[in-house]
């Protein structure tokens, strides 16, 4: 008999994984599998990335500032703080999770580009359908892990205006990239050596919350009669090319620049304009932050959130600056937990050695990362090489420990909640306004904030219960 021609036997191939990915039992698996690899990517390969971008920041780059203000007599001055702990310690404490970002967004390309983020849709039509959604409401809400207003855009292809404000609803709760940074600091600082998990979990948490609050409003305020939707196809898988690929990773990351030099560093300047403006003792810039502006107004909310383990007004001022975007959260923990490096002796570093401090340390994060890769299937090829958290995961730790009283990685694991669950930022709210209404906007947004409260507290005191901290 003769052979089966190479392309029987590929498309046969193909036919087999294609039904393995729809099938009812092993596809959800498949899907959980491959959202596994993407994480342990912008956890365990790009965290070397992230250190070697904070060490720049913090070293090299804040020394230069300082030489240069150093150079015109703004040496210790207010403007001195504004460039170092404004610009650097809030902006820069964002752009170093650029790594983490861009290894979420090239995952999510190349599912998308071969056509397995679609097929996810066909997987879950079932589970879609238990909560009144039909299943290419999956689409939009599978987009929401990368920024939620295209996401919430996105709702505009489902035919039925129910379905559109019911998925509306449960879009904010797809952990958008913005809340990456938040989970990885925290992750960090508490799970270092189960960050990955800890990062899955709160998207798998995410998924979970949604799809309970569906099943409820879907069956209460919600309910509509049973609708049969199209016959979905299930498109074929294709090799993504690198081309496709590119070009979405890189519209995103311009996407995340864009807003790193516009609302982040908007957000930053507003952040450290308050942290200079004393209410009592000091002068502008020179004031504790403890007697700030932002101190003064962020403790009128710190005592709703004692109970959650995390009610300093360092924390409180972070999540109400995460309404604008929620990297800033990041960003405000850098300012108010006053990040500096100051102590060094001059002349201790020069403008050659600073660059090979740069270059060596990049090598030092590639080496790592690409040591990293084998951990995807548990191989650890690092031992406990380069574990060295940086200063603001170290304050971050300290911080959490005492506004709880010692059960810091249990405050932690709450706060981290309530970033994944509460109201979205401002651009969110504005799509939600736009294409739902400004009735059903502020129910989701009044409504997502208390769930956080409770889900967070609960978090905390299991938690505890637990040993965490």
């Amino acid at each position: 008999m003769a052979p089966e021609p190479v392309t029987a036997r590929r498309t046969t191939w193909r036919a087999r994984v294609e039904r393995l990915t729809t099938h009812k039992a092993v596809g959800p698996l498949l899907f959980l599998g491959a959202m596994w690899v993407a994480f342990k990517l912008t956890t365990d390969v790009a965290a070397p990335f992230v250190d070697w971008i904070d060490a720049v920041t913090s070293g090299p780059l804040r020394r230069w500032v300082g030489g240069g203000l150093d150079a015109i007599g703004l040496e210790d001055t207010w403007v001195e703080s504004l460039l170092a702990d404004g610009l650097l310690g809030g902006v820069g404490a964002v752009l170093a999770f650029l790594p983490v970002l861009l290894s979420l967004y090239f995952a999510l390309a190349v599912l998308e580009q071969s056509g397995y983020l679609a097929r996810g849709a066909h997987v879950v039509d079932g589970a879609m359908r238990v909560i009144g959604l039909p299943g290419r409401a999956f689409l939009p809400m599978m987009l929401g892990f990368g920024c939620t207003v295209p996401a919430v855009l996105a709702l505009r292809t489902l035919e039925r205006p129910r379905d559109r404000v019911l998925a509306g609803m449960l879009v904010p709760f797809m952990s958008c990239g913005a809340r990456l940074p938040v989970y990885v600091l925290l992750a960090t600082a508490f799970f270092v050596e189960h960050r990955t998990a800890a990062v899955f979990g709160m998207y798998v948490l995410g998924m979970v919350v949604a799809a309970v609050l569906g099943a409820v409003l879907g069956r209460t305020i919600m309910r509509s009669p049973l609708h049969t939707p199209a016959p979905f196809e299930a498109p074929p898988l294709r090799l993504p090319t690198p081309g496709m690929v590119w070009s979405l990773v890189r519209r995103r990351t311009v996407d995340f620049l864009r807003d790193a030099g516009t609302v982040i560093l908007l957000a930053s300047m507003v952040v450290w304009l308050l942290l200079a403006v004393p209410v009592r003792g000091g002068g502008f810039g020179t004031a504790d932050v403890e007697d700030s502006a932002f101190a003064a107004v962020s403790r009128v909310a710190a005592p709703a959130l004692a109970p959650l383990g995390f009610g300093d007004w360092q924390q409180a001022g972070a999540l109400a600056s995460g309404l604008v975007a929620k990297e800033v959260v990041v960003s405000s923990l850098a300012l108010t937990y006053g990040q500096s490096d100051g102590d060094e002796a001059p002349g201790e570093h020069g403008f050659w050695t600073d660059l090979g401090e740069i270059g060596g340390g990049f090598f030092d994060a590639t080496a790592h990362a690409l040591r990293s890769i084998p951990s995807i299937v548990g191989v650890d090829l690092n031992g406990d090489a380069g574990e060295h958290p940086a200063s603001l995961i170290g304050s971050v730790r300290a911080g959490f420990e005492e506004s709880s009283g010692g059960n810091g990685a249990a405050a932690g694991l709450a706060f981290m909640v309530f970033v994944l669950l509460y109201t979205p930022c401002a651009a969110a709210l504005a799509a939600l306004r736009r294409e739902l209404g400004a009735r059903w906007m502020t129910i989701a947004a009044s409504g997502q904030l208390v769930l956080a409260w409770v889900m967070s507290f609960l978090a905390y005191r299991l938690a505890v219960l637990a040993g965490l901290g």
